[in-house]
């Protein structure tokens, strides 16, 4: 499929069926992301695979509570990926200090959303989650408590066929100038 029709299949899937993903198809995902353009070519990521049942369940309950339960449908996922924001480069450090401007975010943004668009290619379901307990999940991961975790994203095959939802956008007009603001 082309890039444009790609992006209108990509959304975020918050129902799963049990299907084991194959490694295969866990490996294409992440050389994607691998492949992903970053600040001086920093590559400031590493990405944590979960996909053993009782791990995984473990992180997935710290992604809601009683009060925040939004994120529940994550102990569906058969795999959710942890995205570690790894030190940058001198020179990345560097740009982002002087122009006050994290790069690492930019860039894992750009690698997550490659690893989501490879995985829809892949006819798998993503999605990117915010809202989490990192200290708690950094206690089961045994993460260092200097490392971050940027953001969560549940990955398996959706419970029913995607139905391409029609994208909620602002018109073009709304989001684009020409030559001035």
């Amino acid at each position: 499929m082309n890039f444009i029709e790609l992006s209108k299949t990509r959304q975020s899937v918050r129902k799963y069926s049990n299907r084991a993903v194959e490694k295969e198809k866990i490996e294409l995902c992440l050389e994607a992301a691998r492949l992903a353009p970053s600040a001086s070519n920093s590559q400031p990521w590493k990405f944590i695979v979960l996909d053993e049942p009782d791990i995984k369940n473990k992180i997935a309950k710290k992604t809601f509570d009683k009060v925040f339960y939004f994120n529940k449908f994550s102990l569906q996922a058969p795999v959710i990926i942890v995205l570690i924001i790894e030190k940058a480069n001198f020179i990345s450090m560097i740009g982002s200090k002087l122009k006050n401007r994290d790069f690492s975010l930019i860039d894992i943004g750009i690698a997550a959303e490659h690893f989501c668009l490879q995985a829809a290619e892949l006819r798998l379901g993503t999605c990117m989650l915010g809202w989490f307990n990192e200290k708690e999940i950094k206690k089961i991961l045994s993460l260092h408590r200097n490392k971050k975790i940027a953001l969560l994203i549940t990955l398996g095959y959706p419970a029913e066929d995607i139905k391409i939802r029609k994208k909620s956008r602002k018109n073009i007009d709304k989001i684009r100038n020409y030559n001035r603001y």
